[in-house]
């Protein structure tokens, strides 16, 4: 990460940077405790940037939720904004990075809407690196 940063200090920041400059809020309801690989932690953190680019640039959302676990199975990352959603997806560039991403670290990446209720992206990746 970032200048020695953990994973946790570097999304951290990364969200506060984010929030300050879009004017969407970020509820942050859990990062992770322990440490990753770094491999696999600066995947995460470009899923992010991918995921909250989407949010400012298509969900019209005040509000976006965001939780990055680790435990046994890996390390699990959810993005959940409260904006327009979709009924059907139309799978961009964006949403292909990021499944890219996960997958090349052996995980996987989901991308679930509701219309008038908002997206949620979701993804896990093994913690071995």
């Amino acid at each position: 990460m970032r200048g020695g940063q953990s994973l946790a200090e570097a999304l951290e920041t990364y969200l506060t940077e984010w929030s300050e400059r879009t004017g969407i809020a970020v509820e942050t309801w859990a990062l992770p405790s322990t440490d990753v690989p770094s491999r696999i932690g600066a995947g995460v953190l470009a899923a992010m940037r991918e995921a909250l680019g989407n949010v400012e640039a298509h969900s019209g959302a005040s509000l976006v939720s965001v939780a990055v676990t680790s435990g046994r199975d890996g390390l699990r990352m959810t993005i959940r904004d409260h904006g327009r959603g979709f009924t059907t997806l139309r799978a961009g560039r964006g949403i292909a990075r990021m499944r890219a991403t996960f997958t090349e670290l052996g995980g996987s990446l989901s991308v679930t809407g509701t219309q008038g209720e908002g997206t949620t992206v979701s993804g896990v990746v093994p913690r071995r690196g």
